[in-house]
Parts: C-alpha cells; structure tokens; sequence
C-alpha cells in the first residue's frame, strides 16, 4: 500500500475517533433522549462552548476527506506516489491532528492556518496526480 492510501486509512479512523468523542460529549450534555431521537426540534438546551466546537469540527473533518480521499486514491491508484507526494499526505495528517485541539480550544488565528496547511497538501497531491 502507497504512503498516500496508509494515511487515508489513518485519516478515516481519526474521523471516527473525532466523531465519537464529540457523540459521547453532546450524549453528556444534552442526554440520548435527544440524540437517539428524530431531532425534530432543537435540544432543550444547546450544546456546551467546546462540544459545539466538536461538532463543528466533525464537519470539517468530514469536508477535508471529501477532498483528500479521492486525492489520495488517484495518486495510490495511479502509482504516482513519490517521497514529496508521501510528505504531503503526512502533512495532511498532522494538520488534522493538530486542528481538533485547536478548534475545541478556540485557538485563532492558528486554527485557520493548520487548516490552510491541510489544505494546501490535498491541493498539492491533487496537482500530483494530474500532472
């Protein structure tokens, strides 16, 4: 397996790992009445400052697959993978390792720029692939 395809296998768990911390806090918060439920009306009380935090950051993690995977995929796939593209696909993974904390800690403007730099590996792998 590609360096590429390793880190999007990695990529998919931190997802899920993301996804059940931030479950596991609004179940706290707002009891799995709700969470179980249809969610037809909003909760009786919002979600705390840094669960909401979470939620939106499950979001984002999700968006930043949505892009990276396919990236990762044409580049493993293809056997385009190089030692630059495998540094970028690292790269990746180390922001997002990086911006969970950061967002659920409210840490601007460095939030913003871990992000820029995930960002900027799943455009570089992209151009990769095609080029």
């Amino acid at each position: 397996m590609t360096p590429e395809l390793t880190v999007l296998g990695l990529a998919i768990l931190l997802h899920m790992v993301l996804l059940c911390l931030y479950a596991v806090r609004a179940n706290l918060e707002i009891g799995r009445a709700y969470t179980t439920g249809p969610r037809d009306t909003p909760p009786e009380r919002p979600l705390g400052t840094t669960t909401a935090r979470l939620q939106r950051a499950v979001n984002n993690s999700l968006e930043s697959l949505i892009l990276f995977a396919p990236a990762a995929l044409m580049v493993g796939l293809t056997h385009q993978s190089t030692p630059d593209t495998a540094a970028v696909a690292w790269a990746f993974l180390a922001a997002r390792l990086l911006y969970i904390p950061a967002y659920a800690l409210g840490l601007a403007p460095w939030r913003s720029a871990i992000w820029g730099l995930g960002f900027l590996a799943t455009l570089f792998l992209t151009l990769a692939a095609l080029f």
